[in-house]
């Protein structure tokens, strides 16, 4: 039996091949991994023995080769296999051990170069553990050191490692490469093409490198299902974006990690205490207040008959107050990040009720903070950088000359006849910043510190202001609206006024701006352009 071992994490790895050697396995490796293992005393066959071919070129090529890749992927019950490979004097490979050249870890340095980066792509590890994985039946891959233990007890099995273990491993390696590939994808998003080929004009500013987190070490938990019953689901969390805790409630479902995640995004845009209810990953009510008890209970009353079995983020951890507050009414689930003590024993009154904890600190300024967003289409896969509502990240100011025109490059900006009060720029600042996490087309009413009306994923402007004004029920007056677009007509400003705002910020941009802020005047209305657009689909 011949394993072929070729690892940058060498956790735990001598004991595990000092194992194998034991029980009569050949072991092969590369480079670094191959010079570990016969410092520690064990019989290793270099890869280039294997090829008959040197490695070349520091390294960038000494596994691309038919020796490897026809030993990993003889299929062990075809005979015309099993020819070909011995034709060629090629010995089948039965256990692969790879983990990857440490890309993610390369890109957190501070400063790195651009050089750096390219060369921690690894090329002839992805291509080991795909051919391994492809051929699961009959060859183990293993890409987590934490496998190892049971990878030496499936071996000792009478029958060898089940067909099961095997896939579970194979799934594990496709999980493995997909997260480094998204890892090395999201990083160069994020640089901007360099003016010369060879690199010489980075490193770049360390804040334009923040790959998609992956874990080494990706365990993904099977779901009871995903959006409908019919429909199987995995979750995969990652380990270093904050790990999330499961404290207690029925298990958690494909929507309620989607809703969990809207929420936390919500209130990730405060400071203060503040809360967000969530439904189907549209806030119906979100809050800020002097605790977070006081923030639920205002995100909860905004929408009290939406907010009826609804998702909560808050960022404040849960005490007993909050506690209290989230028992009162149902709620399927609530994350925060962290859980006081005697607020456990209250929540555990609603066994049902999910609670989630994770580090707030890592998702708002670890890589978990710019992941980017990644989505599957008919046609194929959709990347692009996450959306952050900067342009509120301070305080908006509680007077702006009115002088300034469309034209300015300053934002946010005034640019009607009247500014905003000082407490309609508190409102304005806050309906944006939720504004930014509404399906569009989106159009929201709000207080200063709670919202009032959400209209939400419409396929007009207006129509979204009509819904948000059913919702409200007359309780729009002195209100401030935000639109997460542009207003291509006057009427969707007309239906703001008509509804009781007083105060409208919007991104601007459209031909008819003009227009729009004809009308603003016209009604007495302050308004305010970001330069920003929001959309979310």
């Amino acid at each position: 039996m011949r394993a072929l071992l070729s690892v940058s994490d060498k956790t735990g790895l001598t004991p595990f091949a000092a194992e194998l050697a034991r029980r009569g396995w050949e072991l092969v490796s590369t480079g670094g991994t191959a010079k570990a293992l016969g410092d520690a005393g064990l019989a290793v066959t270099g890869i280039s023995a294997i090829t008959n071919f040197p490695e070349m070129m520091d390294g960038r090529v000494k596994t691309l080769h038919p020796a490897v890749h026809g030993g990993i992927l003889a299929r062990r019950h075809r005979p015309d296999d099993l020819a070909a490979i011995s034709a060629q004097g090629i010995t089948p490979i039965d256990l692969v051990v790879v983990n990857l050249y440490p890309f993610q870890e390369t890109a957190k340095k501070p400063g790195v170069a651009f050089d750096e980066l390219i060369e921690n792509i690894d090329i002839g590890g992805p291509s080991m553990v795909r051919s391994a994985a492809k051929n699961f039946r009959d060859v183990l891959i293993v890409v987590s050191p934490g496998d190892y233990d049971s990878v030496l007890h499936q071996l000792a099995r009478p029958d060898g490692p089940s067909l099961d273990f095997r896939y579970q491993l194979m799934r594990k390696a496709f999980m493995h490469t997909a997260f480094y590939d998204s890892a090395i994808a999201a990083a160069f998003m994020r640089i901007e093409t360099p003016e010369k080929g060879d690199g010489s004009n980075f490193p770049p500013a360390p804040a334009k490198i923040r790959p998609v987190p992956f874990s080494h070490h990706p365990q993904p938990r099977t779901l009871r299902y995903g959006e409908n019953p019919h429909q199987k689901a995995e979750w995969t969390p990652r380990d270093d974006a904050g790990k999330w805790t499961v404290h207690q409630g029925k298990e958690l479902s494909y929507t309620n990690l989607l809703d969990l995640d809207a929420a936390m995004r919500i209130v990730l845009e405060f400071t203060e205490p503040a809360a967000a209810v969530i439904k189907h990953t549209n806030p119906c009510g979100a809050a800020t207040g002097p605790t977070a008890a006081e923030a639920y209970v205002a995100a909860r009353d905004a929408d009290a008959l939406s907010a009826f079995g609804g998702i909560v983020g808050l960022n404040r951890p849960i005490d007993e107050a909050t506690a209290r507050a989230l028992t009162s009414t149902f709620i399927e689930a609530v994350i925060a990040p962290g859980l006081e003590p005697g607020a456990a024993d209250i929540l555990a009154t609603k066994a049902n009720l999910r609670v989630v904890t994770t580090d707030f600190a890592v998702a708002r300024t670890g890589p978990f903070a710019d992941t980017g967003d990644i989505r599957t289409i008919l046609g194929g896969m959709l990347t692009q950088q996450s959306d952050h509502v900067d342009e509120a990240l301070d305080a908006w100011p509680s007077a702006l000359s009115g002088q300034s025109t469309i034209y300015d490059a300053v934002f946010p900006k005034v640019v009607t006849k009247r500014a905003p009060t000082a407490e309609e720029w508190e409102a304005l600042r806050f309906a944006w910043r939720v504004c930014a996490h509404v399906k569009s087309n989106a159009v929201i009413f709000t207080a200063r510190d709670r919202t009032l009306a959400v209209g939400a994923g419409q396929m007009s402007r207006v129509d979204a202001v009509n819904i948000a004004v059913a919702k409200a029920a007359g309780k729009l007056q002195a209100s401030v609206a935000a639109s997460d677009a542009f207003f291509p007509f006057r009427d969707g400003l007309d239906a703001v006024a008509a509804a009781g705002a007083t105060a409208v910020v919007q991104p601007g941009g459209s031909k008819r701006d003009d227009e729009v802020i004809a009308a603003a005047d016209e009604q007495g209305l302050a308004m305010v352009f970001t330069g920003r657009r929001h959309f979310r689909h």
